[in-house]
């Protein structure tokens, strides 16, 4: 396997450790980041100029593709991971400057605030402040005009919400279960967001492409690019690889709820989950035959767990 060092770009040798060190690493299941030297050294062997990414998840891939100097499009059927490639991927220049910063923290952020949060998840994930700060930031964040600026400040927030979280998830309600004086459990959420703002300002940078972003069903993806990635969720043995269990709280904060059916009767809240035929047995195997069918002109690369 080629060292992580030398990756290259448009051709050119580049230092890709600190490109992809630039990259907010988000805790995710199935993150490829730790796989990215291999992934590059299989995909560079290929032809191709355009890409799918048509399970972004945590983007990391997408962004991997990018410096790579593909012209990329990442799509994911979840909010939260269509924001994350939205603010790296699709955005080749707008950072979030001192004024952006400034107004998301300011009194005048919340002059329209909201209170869904406060009020509905009230001595579960945060504390009482934390939960108000997180309605006055989308309070603000509604205000923005910009809609890559939005996606930035959204990045920020989701990764600052799961950094503030012991073990990443959100399936228990009290974190003092899991204090152990690590220093991501000691800033508050505030504090995380104001360091998650200049991360993600790290993060960009153009490769000279037109990147977008899709949220949607893989078969509503538009066919058409050279080669397409495909990282399904995999079948499991249990339903322990279900992604909206672990990570309910970052889908709704990513569109504040809207459209999303709130379990009230479960202890964190959870919303309830989206069918997809890739993570159950019965229906998996029909699932990819219609997937490598609806992008049969394309060249494929399927990530797959060899234990699923």
């Amino acid at each position: 396997m080629k060292p992580l060092e030398e990756f290259k770009l448009n051709g050119n040798l580049l230092d890709t450790v600190g490109m992809l060190q630039r990259f907010p690493r988000f805790r995710y299941m199935g993150s490829k980041f730790r796989l990215a030297p291999w992934l590059h050294e299989t995909l560079e062997s290929l032809p191709f100029e355009s890409v799918t990414d048509a399970f972004s998840g945590s983007g990391v891939v997408s962004y991997l593709l990018k410096g790579m100097g593909k012209q990329v499009r990442a799509n994911d059927t979840l909010a939260f991971p269509s924001v994350l490639t939205s603010a790296t991927v699709a955005n080749n220049a707008t950072k979030l400057d001192s004024a952006d910063l400034d107004f998301l923290l300011s009194s005048k952020a919340r002059l329209k605030s909201e209170r869904f949060i406060r009020q509905t998840f009230e001595g579960i994930f945060y504390t009482p402040e934390e939960l108000s700060f997180l309605d006055d930031l989308w309070s603000g964040i509604r205000q923005m005009d910009s809609p890559f600026k939005r996606a930035m400040a959204l990045a920020a927030l989701l990764r600052s919400a799961i950094k503030r979280q012991p073990r990443g998830l959100f399936t228990v309600g009290d974190p003092s279960r899991y204090q152990d004086g690590r220093r991501d459990l000691q800033l508050t959420v505030r504090e995380h967001f104001i360091e998650q703002v200049a991360a993600y300002n790290s993060a960009v940078f153009s490769n000279g492409k037109r990147n977008s972003v899709t949220c949607g069903d893989v078969f509503d993806v538009k066919v058409g690019s050279d080669l397409v990635y495909m990282d399904p969720p995999y079948v499991p043995h249990s339903d322990d690889n279900c992604y909206i269990k672990r990570y309910h709280f970052l889908e709704g904060l990513a569109c504040y709820w809207e459209g999303k059916e709130v379990m009230m009767n479960t202890k964190v809240r959870k919303i309830v989950k989206p069918f997809t035929p890739f993570s159950y047995r019965h229906t998996a195997l029909d699932a990819f035959d219609r997937l490598f069918r609806h992008f049969a002109d394309s060249i494929q690369v399927l990530s797959y767990s060899s234990n699923a």
